[in-house]
Parts: structure tokens; sequence; C-alpha cells
């Protein structure tokens, strides 16, 4: 029982732990830059109809239902609810990045995300989850509490110090941690690991699919290159548990232990965090996979301190200040 009270005790600790928004901040500001991509991208593209009109309507939906609970509102689908929907989620996506209407803009903006996303299964894919999952860490964290126009309206202050709970910032680096970890765990087969022929990113590359440039062939120096990418890619992933390792003994920095001081000493966050940066602009440079890389970098931001944004402010500053 005393052990048991311990640890309520602990995790009652972590869920009271408060702390300046700053990470939050950031990941909001970039998750909604990310929601509104998706929403205006079909009206760049002209390709609204095409995702979720039906056949009847111009577009390749086989059904024409109403198209859930959502949709409601508006009479049921029809093209005109569509553009109405859209509408609905560019004003939220813009409220979540300008920090107004606190949770309402994220919430609002998801809603309308499902309800278009679900018109089409076809026209998604695994990005589209991951969005809607952040998006909901939103809603349940104080991501406006600094960083926001409603901070400016109510503090005077762009960037106040106020705290907020720390614990949706925590939240976002485990779905963050679990998507890399269960995505090294599925590409177990020949063409991923280490002990097989290392394969997969070139035939992925060379699929139109996920091709953002138009490439029929590989040279042959490029193999090496691949085949290196395709392993540390997938080692990477599936070392995705070290980052809560490493992030746990930084904030725990004052305590003792070999492995904490070889971690502070390697720092190991900075280089995990580094390799999936440079991985994830070149997936962006490289394949079309949606806002997925847009998404997960937005994640990095909670895996900051608060005071550590400051002490990178402070330091741009003073090399603006010695500029000539």
């Amino acid at each position: 029982m005393t052990r048991l009270r311990q640890w309520w005790s602990a995790w009652l600790t972590v869920l009271g732990h408060r702390e300046v928004g700053t990470g939050l901040a950031w990941f909001r500001m970039l998750v909604g830059v990310a929601l509104l991509w998706e929403f205006t991208g079909p009206l760049v593209t002209d390709s609204v109809d095409l995702l979720w009109f039906t056949l009847e309507d111009g577009g390749y939906r086989a059904s024409k239902g109403p198209g859930g609970w959502r949709w409601r509102p508006f009479g049921g689908y029809s093209p005109t609810a569509v553009y109405q929907m859209l509408a609905i989620g560019i004003s939220a996506a813009i409220g979540t990045i300008l920090g107004v209407g606190g949770r309402i803009a994220p919430l609002v903006g998801l809603q309308a995300f499902i309800a278009l996303t679900r018109l089409n299964g076809s026209a998604g894919g695994g990005d589209d989850f991951l969005l809607s999952n952040m998006l909901w860490l939103l809603v349940l964290s104080n991501a406006t509490a600094t960083g926001s126009l409603t901070a400016r309206w109510r503090t005077g202050r762009l960037w106040p110090d106020v705290s907020v709970p720390a614990w949706p910032r925590y939240l976002v680096i485990v779905q963050l941690v679990v998507m890399y970890t269960s995505t090294g765990l599925q590409k177990m087969s020949h063409h991923w690991v280490p002990w097989g022929d290392q394969s997969a990113l070139w035939y992925i590359l060379l699929q139109p699919s996920w091709q953002r440039w138009p490439l029929e062939t590989m040279p042959d120096w490029a193999a090496p290159l691949t085949r290196a990418a395709t392993v540390s890619t997938w080692m990477w992933e599936l070392g995705a548990p070290v980052l809560l390792l490493a992030m746990w003994f930084r904030a725990t920095a004052r305590r003792s232990g070999r492995l904490r001081t070889v971690f502070q000493r390697m720092r190991v966050r900075t280089l995990y965090l580094a390799f999936g940066m440079l991985m994830h602009v070149g997936i962006f440079i490289v394949m079309d996979v949606g806002t997925f890389s847009l998404v997960s970098l937005a994640a990095y931001a909670c895996a900051f301190h608060a005071d550590e944004y400051r002490s990178i402010t402070a330091r741009l500053r003073g090399l603006a200040t010695d500029a000539p």
C-alpha cells in the first residue's frame, strides 16, 4: 500500500507540475499551419471536387450519404456544404495559428478536418490521423497562454511568462515516440533491417505515388546512400524511447547516475532530434507524404523547456547586438 501511495503521489506531482507554455505555443502555431495547408491545398490545386464530391457532382465518391453528424447543420452532404466546411476549417486554422479562441479553434478545426477526410477514405493517409491526434492534444492544453493574440490582449505582451500544466507537452512527446517506435516495429522486414537487403528507400523513391519530383530511375551511386538511409532511419525510429529517457535525465540532471551523466555529455536528446529534423526535411523535399513532416516537426517544439527558449532568444539578441 505504501508503494502504491508513492506511485500515486508521483503521478499527481507530474500532473500538477506547471511551466511557461512556450513550447506548446510553438507547437500550436506549427500544427495550425499544417491544418491550414490541408484545407487550402485542395483549393489551390483545384481538386476539391475530385477529392470530396460524389460521381453525380463531378468527383469520384460513390456514396451520396449525409456524411455523418458533422454535416447535419448543413442539411447533409452537398457541394455547397463542402465549401462551407472548408471555410470553417480555414478560419479555425487561422485562429489556431494566431492563438484566438482558446481551445475552441483547434476543436472546430479538428471536426471540420474529420468531416472532410471521412468523405473519402482513399484520399488520405496516416498523416491525417497524426494531425487529428495533435489537434486533440491542443484541445487538452492551454496553448494560447503565451505566444498568441489572446496573451497580447490579456497581458499586453505577446510572450508573457504565464505558467500552464506541463503534462500536455509531455503527452505530445509520448505521441511522437509511440509513432516512431510503432513505425519501426512495422518495418521489421527484409528490406529495412541491417541484415536484409536494405532496399526499402530505393524502391520507395521510385514509386510515383510517393514522388514529389518525377524520377524514372536511380543512379548506381545512390544505392549505398539509400541503404545507409534505410538502416539509419529504421534504427532511429526503433530507438525513439531513448528520447524519453534523455528528456527525463535532463529534467533530473541534479541526480547522480552514470547513465544520466553519459546522456548529458553526449547530448543524446539534441543528437536524436537533429537526426529527425534532417530526416523530415529530406522526406519533405523528395517525397509527397502530405503534412506528415510538418506535423512531426511541430511536436519537436515540445521537446524543449521554456528556459531553453529564453536562452536561445537571449543568444540571438546578443548576436544581433554584436553585429556591425
